[in-house]
């Protein structure tokens, strides 16, 4: 088995980047130059192996050369349950994937998304289906910004 650092065998300069919640994970992809971010999809988890083809597929669609996964860290910077969790499914995400994965602080992507949906004039039920993808495209926006 290959190593995290090893496991990041495609050549494309894509990123995609997982709001991963206990009932749907948001995806969004970023430009081959890693500038821009778009939403992708929303997908509905029903178990993980089901969960996993389901990002296998997107994977294979968009071939990035890593995986941001968001995590809700505490205030203090500490791990909680959930936090915890997220960790694991990036793991075996990983493993199953082979791809490297990099973890950003998602305390306020979903608030910041909804925001600015809300701003965009989207109702509540239609803000309901995408706001997981927005808030994905919020991480990996961040995340690009501080790269640059």
């Amino acid at each position: 088995m290959k190593t995290p650092d090893e496991k990041q065998d495609r050549t494309s300069g894509r990123t995609i980047s997982l709001d991963i919640g206990t009932k749907t994970i948001g995806v969004a992809v970023s430009d081959e130059l890693g500038i821009t971010a778009n939403g992708v999809c929303t997908i509905s988890r029903e178990n993980e192996k089901k969960d996993l083809a389901q990002l296998r597929d997107i994977i294979e669609q968009y071939s990035p050369c890593e995986i941001l996964v968001g995590i809700p860290y505490n205030q203090d910077g500490s791990l909680g349950n959930r936090a915890k969790a997220i960790k694991k499914f990036s793991e075996r995400i990983r493993d199953s994937l082979e791809l490297s994965v990099k973890y950003w602080d998602e305390s306020f992507s979903t608030k910041t998304a909804e925001q600015a949906l809300i701003e965009a004039g989207m109702g509540r039920k239609k803000r309901k289906t995408v706001i997981d993808k927005m808030a994905a495209t919020v991480i990996l926006e961040e995340y690009l910004l501080s790269r640059n």
